[in-house]
């Protein structure tokens, strides 16, 4: 298979469904990062079966947790995706941050997303946005010692 863009040997494949539609992508490795694609590679097989025996224990141990209020099980939160009420970020806490770590590449606040292709200028001023928040919050919780780790951090990201 060759890619679509550049005639290269495509070792990315695609398959997309819109609207019904589907639409199959080739594109080499250089191509598909300058689309944004990213893909881990050179992964060692100790960590993916490392992340895939955790993963699996958690789930059997998170398997017979209940909630107390609305009685949804871990097993049923995971097929459907939704949660019962708002006391089962409680009742399943340690499972739920760690599926929480995953979706958000290991914070456990949520970050956004930021487009691959958005330049450094506009990805310094966003994280000293969340600097500054973090400056604020830390101040606010009378964290001074952490209120001066970003207020440093500020000031250099400011200086370049």
């Amino acid at each position: 298979m060759r890619c679509q863009l550049c005639d290269k040997h495509a070792s990315v494949h695609l398959t997309e469904i819109i609207n019904g539609e589907k639409i199959e992508r080739h594109l080499c490795d250089e191509c598909a990062e300058k689309e944004g694609i990213t893909i881990k590679s050179n992964v060692p097989i100790s960590e993916l079966l490392s992340s895939l025996a955790t993963a699996q224990q958690e789930a059997r141990t998170a398997g017979d947790l209940h909630c107390p209020q609305c009685d949804i099980s871990w097993s049923q939160f995971r097929k459907s995706g939704l949660l019962g009420c708002p006391h089962d970020y409680e009742a399943f806490g340690k499972p739920m941050l760690s599926l929480i770590k995953r979706a958000q590449e290991g914070a456990f606040k949520h970050i956004g997303r930021i487009p691959h292709n958005t330049s450094s200028e506009i990805k310094d001023q966003i994280r000293l946005l969340r600097l500054r928040q973090d400056l604020q919050h830390a101040v606010e919780h009378e964290e001074y010692e952490t209120a001066a780790n970003i207020r440093d951090e500020i000031s250099k990201l400011s200086s370049n």
